[in-house]
């Protein structure tokens, strides 16, 4: 039988990462209000689509988030087990015809729609050989609510102790259950639930999943996706070229459409 991870931390330094939350959220909203004051001064050049204005939108709460970010983060990042170097759960074969990366937040509603629209389809394709695809759950959302990076921590945890299919099985509850924005949010009972549903073991998730055990590589996500130009969610890259339709249907008919 596997040793138990001890993952537990002190009350000291529960108490110290909880300070740093809220001090990030805080410069989050300073943040986000100065990001807003310069959104009103410029002057759109063209009409957005309904898309694209909510993706609008989600550029300047990510810009708040990256900002804050970037003033540095004292947590360790280390990778969980099973973890592309690119912040990635990654399935599939290496060399299937076709490689996407889907960058997503777990409370954001087009990632859900985007999974609804092709999920089924992907991992169909995932199955066949046809597609390799690498999932990268960032913490974009974070100013809305806590769920967007606890969310991305627990399929860490999953994928750590319980490898890339528990994880995936993971990935597709968290969706099947999205909260909306305005909440209510699923708490950590409900994340250690869906993960044990998925076939994970409680004993080996929870530790991982109340404490946030890589909540420093989360970070460490967003900034590298904010450094590759990723402005907001969905955004999907089809063999390193970054999918620029416009509605949901068109990303999807990239994502399972025949090779190019």
């Amino acid at each position: 039988m596997a040793q138990k991870k001890t993952t537990h931390r002190t009350a000291e330094e529960k108490a110290a990462t909880a300070a740093k939350r809220e001090a990030r959220r805080a410069r989050t909203e300073r943040a986000r209000a100065q990001a807003e004051e310069r959104r009103k001064k410029a002057k759109r050049k063209e009409q957005l689509t309904r898309f694209g204005l909510i993706a609008g939108v989600l550029v300047l709460v990510v810009g708040g988030y990256f900002l804050i970010s970037n003033l540095g983060s004292d947590k360790p990042d280390t990778a969980p087990a099973g973890a592309s170097d690119d912040y990635g759960l990654v399935l599939g074969e290496d060399d299937a015809p076709k490689s996407i990366v889907v960058y997503e937040d777990f409370l954001c509603p087009f990632c859900g729609q985007l999974e609804q629209t092709v999920g089924d389809q992907l991992d169909e394709a995932v199955e066949a050989g046809e597609v390799k695809v690498e999932f990268r759950a960032l913490p974009f959302l974070e100013r809305i609510s806590d769920f967007s990076p606890k969310a991305a921590n627990a399929l860490a945890v999953v994928l750590d102790t319980s490898g890339p299919e528990v994880a995936k099985s993971f990935h597709d509850l968290l969706y099947d259950n999205q909260p909306s924005e305005s909440g209510p949010f699923p708490d950590d009972d409900q994340l250690v639930a869906w993960a044990v549903e998925a076939g994970a073991d409680e004993d080996a998730v929870r530790p991982g999943i109340e404490d946030m055990a890589f909540e420093g590589w989360v970070d460490a996500a967003g900034e590298a996706a904010s450094k590759a130009g990723i402005k907001s969610t969905p955004t999907v890259l089809v063999d390193g070229k970054k999918v620029e339709g416009q509605t949901l249907a068109e990303i999807a008919e990239a994502m399972v459409g025949p090779t190019s």
